[in-house]
Formats: structure tokens, C-alpha cells, sequence
């Protein structure tokens, strides 16, 4: 099966070695955001702003893969403290409809450039 590199500059290049997203057949791998400005490439100020910033960046990836947030069927969202969980879900809110994806939220100790949240999904399109 072939595998297709997205790449767009409406999201924050890779700060190593991955790609911004990889599709093979219908299926979009999206690697993780975090709450960098693409524009700048400087991590956006507080949780909020950089748990919205993460979910436009995926959104910029899925638009370049040819598809949306919609399309979604899996998230993993990655928090720096959990007692957070409560507001990655409002904003979520704001990017997802039902049906909503699966999704995961884990605690880890640190995420890369000190942000405060990471996600990642898999796509499917149709």
C-alpha cells in the first residue's frame, strides 16, 4: 500500500523526524500538535489558548490531508495535568460534532517546547 506525506504550512513544520501527517488509502495519521503559532513557530500563551491552537493546527492538517475534523474516528489528547480534562472538553466542544470520535486523554509528566497539551487523531475519509 502506498503512503502519501501531508504537509501544509498552515500548521507548525515538524520539529523532528515525522511528517505533519501521513495518509495510505482512506486513512489520515495525523502526528501530534501542540499549541505552537505556525505563523511563528513560538508556543501560544496559556492552557486555553494553546488547547485551541492544537485544534486549529490539527484542523490545517486535516484540510491539507482533503478532509476535516469530521472525519476524525480517533483522538488522543495528551495533558500536562489532568484537572484540565474538564476544559479540553468545552473546547472540543467547539471542533467536534456527534458522533463524536473515540478518543483517549492521558497524564504525562512533560510534552515537548513545555506545552501544556498535545493531540493527535486518525482520519478516515470517504
Amino acid at each position: 500500500m502506498s503512503r502519501t506525506i501531508i504537509s501544509t504550512p498552515n500548521a507548525p513544520a515538524a520539529i523532528g523526524t515525522y511528517s505533519q501527517a501521513v495518509r495510505t488509502g482512506d486513512t489520515v495519521y495525523m502526528s501530534g500538535q501542540i499549541g505552537l503559532d505556525p505563523a511563528t513557530m513560538t508556543m501560544v500563551d496559556g492552557f486555553e489558548a494553546q488547547t485551541v491552537r492544537v485544534f486549529e493546527n490539527l484542523k490545517a492538517v486535516a484540510a491539507a490531508a482533503g478532509g476535516s475534523l469530521g472525519d476524525a474516528v480517533k483522538l488522543t489528547i495528551y495533558l500536562t495535568d489532568l484537572a484540565n480534562f474538564g476544559k479540553v472538553n468545552e473546547i472540543m466542544a467547539r471542533y467536534f460534532a456527534e458522533p463524536f470520535p473515540a478518543r483517549a486523554a492521558v497524564g504525562v509528566k512533560e510534552l515537548p517546547k513545555g506545552a501544556l497539551v498535545e493531540a493527535d487523531a486518525v482520519l478516515v475519509l470517504s
